[in-house]
């Protein structure tokens, strides 16, 4: 291999991370239409449950319209959600502004998410730090109503890629709207 496809190959091989996370940013519109979906199935009245439940049932969580949000780079073992990222945040403030002027009474769980390094507490406090941050930030930046954005962390509990190792993949938040699921 000669000098220059060395170099050139090394080059890609530290920008194919940030190139496919950058990939997977969608935009307002596609947060909006993902959210905005129907349920896979919709609770009855009666079904309804609280919000410390709903949290607790991924059969509930998994028939709420959802998004993963990948590409919001936490660096590892961080909850801050660093200025580079507001463009990222920006369109997730945008979709979730649209939804509740069409449909105000929504409610939005935002799950964190880690990858499998360190310790089951230590990542469940981690992921509950992350969700709290993306909130806080779309509450003081982008004027998103508190009451209509509830925070719950994961840990490592819901892999994406399953592995042991650092995985910037699993580092993620997912959004859902639940006010079917919850009274």
């Amino acid at each position: 291999m000669n000098r220059r496809a060395f170099m050139l190959s090394l080059a890609a091989a530290f920008a194919a991370p940030a190139l496919a996370n950058a990939q997977q940013m969608p935009n307002a519109d596609t947060i909006m239409r993902r959210l905005e979906a129907p349920a896979n199935r919709s609770a009855m009245p009666r079904e309804r449950i609280d919000m410390r439940e709903f949290k607790r049932r991924p059969e509930m969580r998994r028939m709420a319209p959802s998004i993963d949000i990948q590409s919001i780079n936490f660096a590892f073992g961080s909850a801050e959600i660093p200025r580079s990222e507001y463009d990222k945040v920006r369109e997730i403030g945008i979709a979730l502004e649209r939804i509740l002027r069409r449909r105000p009474g929504s409610i939005f769980l935002i799950e964190g998410h880690t990858d499998a390094v360190g310790s089951d507490a230590s990542n469940l406090a981690l992921s509950e730090q992350r969700a709290a941050s993306l909130k806080r930030l779309l509450v003081r930046q982008f004027r998103i109503a508190p009451r209509s954005l509830e925070t719950v962390g994961y840990g490592e509990r819901y892999l994406l890629v399953n592995t042991q190792r650092e995985e910037w993949r699993n580092r993620r938040v997912t959004l859902r709207r639940i006010d079917d699921f919850v009274r």
